[in-house]
């Protein structure tokens, strides 16, 4: 058959003509009507995800006070920012806990109240210059009397994450949730056949300079996420086994909701930001169109023991894992997700009538998302340079 482009989707987006469907549907469509039939049908597939996002977090302009101040010290409702940019910009990071209420606040708390349109508490702290004397301001800001507010998430979207586990004998507490000891359940972050990048698995429609649905307004991926690491074991439809790529994401906070951006605490962890992500991917051929159309039976994923001890110590599909119980070292172990599939499902279906509607058009990426990437690990060792 022949290939469609971007162009000639967006034009069929624009008459309100073009076919979209999510990325559970495809699934169906290809089964009753096979991957040929089903490519020359679908202009769009949507996918989707809404979990929690530990790399996240917000640049905020908050703009001259009279006389100025050059911040040099940031709390955001007694929660430190990074004011090391210039002189009245700060970044705000989700997992920063609050300096007064420790893990009960932090500043994912932060971001959720800017969105939600609340005021939060300013204070900085200055040392002085002569062009910005004044050393201290204590003032209340919220997403209206700010100047920018663009959120700015290093490393979102995770293609396909590892399943946790614990094997030693005590309770663990970590970013996977709370783990029992003796791989008494296993917790799993990733919303399976809806994920982004498991319907992309090697980057041909999602790259750098791509149009996404973030936190409830349109935004772009901006560069490959951190950790970024596609050089992973790769299944038989192409989908990493492991830990593999991930995006850095960047959108306009003044318009998200509160409905896909959500604070969390994580028992005797930390705060988290819970996210909801959907990205379109345009069916360009049939290779585009079969990749898509993997289900939760095809899909799977390394169960790690985060404890340290064993390693890998399994694997499961998704499928096993929303069963609600995997088969691990001859026992019968309960699972539970961090993610919501609801969530994701209401996001890839809002962006399948945004699209279906007209206010929604693709981008081609500008430039790919690397294939290959080294990751490495931080060691303790001293300088090149030191004798």
């Amino acid at each position: 058959m022949g290939y469609k482009s971007i162009e000639e989707i967006n034009e069929k987006i624009k008459k309100g003509k073009a076919v979209v469907v999510t990325a559970e549907e495809i699934i169906d469509l290809v089964a009753e009507k096979g991957v040929s039939q089903a490519a020359r049908e679908v202009d769009v597939i949507t996918t989707a995800t809404f979990g929690p996002m530990c790399s996240s977090g917000a640049f905020l302009n908050f703009g001259h006070s009279d006389p100025p101040i050059r911040m040099s010290k940031v709390w955001l409702n007694d929660v430190p920012a990074y004011a090391g940019i210039a002189a009245v910009d700060a970044y705000i990071g989700a997992t920063e806990l609050s300096a007064t209420r420790g893990m009960e606040y932090g500043g994912a708390h932060v971001i959720e109240d800017l969105i939600a349109g609340r005021d939060v508490k300013l204070h900085a702290e200055s040392y002085g210059t002569d062009c910005y004397p004044l050393r201290e301001i204590t003032t209340y800001i919220n997403k209206d009397n700010i100047n920018q507010a663009f959120m700015f998430n290093p490393r979102n979207v995770y293609q396909n994450y590892n399943a946790a586990t614990n094997a030693s004998d005590r309770t663990m507490y970590t970013y996977m949730g709370t783990l029992l000891p003796h791989c008494g359940n296993v917790t799993y972050t990733t919303s399976g056949q809806l994920s982004p990048l498991m319907n992309d698995p090697y980057y041909r429609t999602i790259g750098i300079g791509t149009r996404v649905f973030l936190g409830g307004a349109e935004g772009y991926v901006a560069w490959e996420g951190t950790q970024h690491n596609p050089d992973q074991k790769r299944g038989e439809n192409g989908v990493p086994l492991a830990a593999a790529g991930t995006l850095a994401l960047i959108g306009n906070l003044k318009e998200m909701s509160t409905e896909f951006v959500r604070a969390a605490v994580f028992e005797k962890y930390g705060v988290t930001l819970f996210i909801g992500v959907g990205i379109p991917i345009p069916a360009l051929d049939e290779d585009v169109v079969e990749k898509a159309s993997v289900s939760d039976s095809e899909l799977f994923t390394d169960i790690v023991d985060k404890s340290g001890q064993m390693g890998v110590v399994g694997s499961a599909s998704y499928q096993q894992l929303r069963s609600g119980y995997v088969e691990l070292m001859g026992k019968k172990i309960p699972t539970a997700p961090l993610s919501s599939l609801r969530k994701a499902r209401e996001i890839a279906q809002l962006l399948k009538k945004k699209i279906s509607r007209g206010e929604f058009l693709l981008t081609a990426p500008v430039a790919p998302l690397p294939m290959h990437n080294k990751v490495n690990k931080l060691e303790v060792r001293r300088p090149r340079n030191e004798d």
